[in-house]
């Protein structure tokens, strides 16, 4: 397959099909380059919750950069209803047949630590407060559905109205159906390279061979993006790198006749995003998800990944969970930049970045749809989004004190979640060798830089990350604190 369009976008998932769709709509000449099976997705796997407020910690309210995230959330939660009725235009699909929850049941449960757990429900608050949302506080009670274990029950819950979830599945095909709807080409392929002359990108080699020439080439292929930068070298070498934050998750038989109405989740806890339930199917529930940081994508289910979300399911949400059937097993892969920030915008000539969106691409999907087609396009863009520009200086938003202070709360509160038996004292002492051994580990990676709690307390196993942190913070100055 060649060609020559106004656009290739590489990635078919749901932040490059989203793009693809908006620049077709409006007339663009527009081929969406991915493989069929979607190796390695994010998308594919995702839970498709509808929420800003849900994924609030307090670290993101701490800081002005973090603030500005939970910002394009809240923009992109007021778009989806006008953007479900824009697929339903032209596809048929209704929104009442793509969402598969209706609200979202935040729950703080007795699993987990106060400086986390307590502290991400309390911001969820302050979030709603402060951008004057509606929610209602549950008696937990009284919370329907959940039957879970005595020593997991609620301390507290809060209902959030207008915080929904899709069928991820469903949404890809109808996007899909939309793309082609509008005249866009689907190439079932994969990118080895980028065409290029000098530090005009002009461009795509694919795995087959085939060229594909254009006047403007998005990356947009998730945690997979980073392997298509290597392939020129000095343009790879002006924007953050892109690891994965590799997650598991399953489908199961619903362990009640009836499916829950709501999204059934907690705060998104220790170095990952919080337990999670989503009505599927008929009989069916979605369940997720763990976190990983590695330095590539991963395609196959880990032993120990499996076995601790089978045990939350049960313990923390249903305890007839313990007989459900474990319907589909699944991996997949949030691209994460090495500052844990989005990577956004224009790269150099010709080529465009939408990526590093890390558990909230599906989310901002149709707000940076919008605005990343009008800027291709030649008009001023709406957002701000110079804090996400792909060639910057890494972004920290915090003291290495306080990093450190919440890697080791994070790390202590993982032993936790498991269920962990230990003397009174001894977290105390472990908190204490955790705090000196990151300290030390951050001091050797840069004498100032240092890396989002999760990618530190990775990379003290994985020499490679160690590595491109330091190529990293070797070329560049920091952001702001």
């Amino acid at each position: 397959m060649n060609g020559n369009y106004d656009v290739v976008v590489v990635g078919n998932g749901v932040l490059g099909l989203s793009l693809g769709l908006s620049l077709a709509r409006r007339g663009l000449s527009v081929v969406l380059v991915g493989e069929k099976a979607r190796p390695y997705s994010a998308s594919a796997a995702a839970g498709a919750m509808l929420g800003a407020f849900g994924e609030t910690t307090a670290t993101l309210l701490a800081s002005s950069q973090g603030r500005q995230k939970l910002n394009l959330g809240v923009q992109a939660q007021q778009l989806w209803p006008q953007w479900l009725d824009t697929l339903e235009a032209d596809t048929g699909r209704t929104s009442a047949e793509l969402l598969t929850a209706q609200g979202t049941v935040v729950l703080l449960n007795a699993i987990g630590v106060p400086g986390i757990d307590s502290a991400n429900y309390r911001a969820i608050h302050q979030a709603l407060t402060m951008y004057e949302q509606k929610y209602e506080d549950l008696d937990v009670d009284n919370v329907d559905w959940i039957s879970p274990d005595a020593l997991a029950r609620p301390l507290r819950a809060m209902f959030l109205p207008d915080e929904h979830a899709v069928n991820a599945a469903e949404l890809l095909a109808t996007l899909e159906s939309a793309f082609l709807a509008h005249g866009g080409v689907f190439a079932d392929d994969s990118v080895t390279a980028l065409d290029h002359v000098g530090d005009r990108v002009r461009g795509v080699v694919l795995a087959s061979g085939a060229t594909l020439s254009a006047g403007e080439v998005v990356l947009a292929a998730g945690a997979a993006s980073q392997a298509v930068l290597n392939s020129v070298p000095e343009i790879a070498a002006q924007v953050p790198p892109l690891i994965s934050g590799y997650g598991l998750s399953l489908l199961l038989s619903s362990p009640e006749r009836r499916q829950p109405e709501h999204v059934i989740r907690t705060p998104n806890r220790a170095f990952a995003c919080g337990l999670h339930l989503v009505p599927r199917n008929a009989g069916e529930v979605y369940v997720g998800a763990t976190n990983i940081i590695s330095t590539s994508p991963v395609s196959t289910p880990v032993t120990r990944d499996l076995q601790f979300l089978l045990d939350c399911a049960a313990k923390q949400l249903h305890r007839d969970f313990w007989t459900s059937g474990v319907k589909r097993i699944q991996v997949g892969n949030r691209p994460v930049a090495l500052d844990g920030f989005p990577i956004i915008g224009p790269a150099v000539p010709g080529l465009w970045m939408l990526t590093g969106t890390y558990r909230d691409g599906l989310h901002l999907s149709p707000l940076l749809a919008a605005e990343l087609s009008a800027r291709i396009l030649g008009e001023e863009g709406r957002l701000d989004l110079s804090l996400f520009s792909p060639v910057r200086a890494p972004v920290q938003t915090a003291s290495r004190r306080d990093i450190v202070e919440t890697a080791v709360t994070h790390m202590v509160a993982t032993g936790y979640e498991h269920d962990w038996r230990v003397p009174v004292e001894w977290p105390r002492t472990i908190e204490h060798s955790l705090r000196l051994e990151f300290s030390r580990f951050a001091e050797m990676i840069h004498p100032d830089f240092t890396p989002p709690p999760e990618i530190l307390a990775a990379a003290r196993y994985a020499p490679d990350l160690v590595a491109m942190l330091k190529k990293f913070y070797g070329t560049g100055r920091a952001a702001s604190v």
